[in-house]
């Protein structure tokens, strides 16, 4: 399925029934991150899945401008509204998880729940966020340089899911790249059931996701053994039972 968002064409799915949920992608990825997790997940529940701007199904929009954590929150918003969805879980790997919370800062009505996974909650202190930004351009210039050749080997980086880099550039430095501690200063007010679950081979997140679960009140921490940054796809069984129970336990959102 497809929404236009001012010229740029968005793919989404959509499987199941029930009290909605919205699973939004990592940096890189795409939503087939979650397609091994949809069947058990969609059986109680509508499972939105949905490929960011500049990766897999979606459009590469060429303007930079075309690439901002706003714009990703108002094309996470159009999904929603596409599938007739008032309220959701709102759940997302790494950037996506970065973006989920961004959109409960920015949405709140619209969310049920969340479900943060391997993912951080951004930085405080203009020097770690000055460092985190440097790290998205080497990303930026990777792809600039070496095209889908840059992409790592995480579990859920697949080259032929996406048709060029170009779209991975714009967005290492329109999305990926931080700006300021909004997030992080959200956390205490997050007034939803939150459920963090990381791998805990997952070294860069492993710190952020307990550090996210002890500032959200009443947030739940679920750490995966044996899994490393996408624990859904290493331990598929394991994730899915987790977080069809946090699911089962959110009150319905239709």
């Amino acid at each position: 399925m497809q929404i236009d968002r001012d010229g740029t064409t968005l793919h989404y799915d959509v499987a199941g029934s029930g009290p909605a949920l919205l699973l939004t992608h990592g940096y890189t990825a795409s939503g087939h991150m979650f397609s091994n997790n949809i069947a058990a997940l969609a059986e109680r529940n509508t499972v939105i899945t949905w490929d960011m701007r500049g990766h897999g199904r979606s459009d590469y929009p060429t303007d930079p401008s075309a690439y901002t954590p706003e714009i990703s929150i108002a094309d996470m918003l159009a999904v929603l509204d596409a599938v007739g969805v008032e309220r959701a879980v709102i759940a997302g790997h790494s950037l996506g998880g970065y973006l989920s919370l961004t959109f409960n800062v920015a949405h709140p009505e619209r969310v049920a729940a969340l479900v943060l996974i391997d993912t951080g909650p951004g930085y405080r202190k203009a020097e770690a966020r000055a460092g985190w930004n440097d790290l998205a351009e080497q990303f930026a210039v990777g792809f600039e340089t070496r095209g889908l050749d840059a992409l790592g080997s995480s579990e859920e980086v697949v080259a032929d899911v996406h048709r060029d880099a170009s779209g991975l550039v714009l967005s290492a430095r329109g999305v990926l790249a931080q700006r300021d501690a909004v997030v992080i200063d959200s956390l205490p007010r997050i007034n939803v059931p939150t459920l963090v679950i990381v791998g805990d081979e997952d070294a860069p997140f492993l710190d952020g996701s307990k550090y996210m679960a002890a500032k959200i009140p009443g947030a739940r921490l679920e750490i995966i053994a044996g899994a490393g940054h996408a624990p859904n796809i290493a331990r598929p069984a394991e994730f899915d039972r987790i977080l069809s129970e946090f699911l089962a336990s959110v009150p319905a959102a239709t």
